[in-house]
Formats: C-alpha cells, structure tokens, sequence
C-alpha cells in the first residue's frame, strides 16, 4: 500500500483559501472533484506547485511533477470543498494514513468555524 505524508504546502493554500472564504459549503463530492482531463488543462496553464497545493498528500517515493506524487484532492483548482476534505478525512481514515486524515480534519474544522457552522 502506498504511504503519504503531509504536503504542507497544500496545507497552508487551503487554510489560505478559507481565510479569503474562497469554498463551497455544499457539494457533491463525485461530481465537483477535478476530472483527469481537467486537471491536465490546470496543468497545461499553471505549474506543478500550483498543482500540488491542492493535494492533502505526497505519495512517498513517487517522482515530483508527476500525478503520481500528488493525492488527497480537496478542491476544484478553484475553491476547497467541505465535501473534499470530508472525503479526504474519511478516505485518508479508511486506509489508515493517519497524518492525512488529521491535516483534512483539522482543515473541516477551521472551515467550519470560518463559516460559522456549529
């Protein structure tokens, strides 16, 4: 099974983007996650760090500026979803990368209270 750290970078753009309350509250998750072939159109227009600032986690021992390296998807490439990061949580939770699923948790909450849900 693959093994993911933390991409603090990632982490940082969301609390970023929730801070400038760029979210959506309520999504469904299988339709508002970034398809392949929008994510390559991303890439064709911005850079591999930009690209990876949406990813909760980095594949271990996978090659950089790869698709590979980057996992844990919270947004569109637009705005971080409520709904990515409770997928992140739960599937991060479900395969037990714990750190992962922490990072996502911990970011739903600050969402949360940003948004003033209780």
């Amino acid at each position: 099974m693959a093994r993911y750290s933390v991409n603090g970078a990632a982490v940082a753009h969301v609390r970023d983007l929730i801070a400038k309350r760029q979210y959506v509250l309520e999504s469904d998750w299988g339709d508002a996650q970034p398809a392949a072939v929008v994510q390559n159109a991303y890439l064709d227009r911005h850079s591999w760090a930009e690209y990876a600032s949406w990813h909760l986690g980095l594949t271990e021992g996978a090659t950089d500026e790869t698709k590979a390296r980057y996992a844990f998807v919270v947004g569109d490439l637009r705005r971080v979803h409520r709904s990515g990061l409770i997928a992140c949580a739960y599937r991060a939770a479900e395969w037990r990368h714990k750190q992962v699923e922490l990072a996502a948790h911990d970011l739903l909450q600050e969402l949360d209270r940003t948004a003033g849900i209780e």
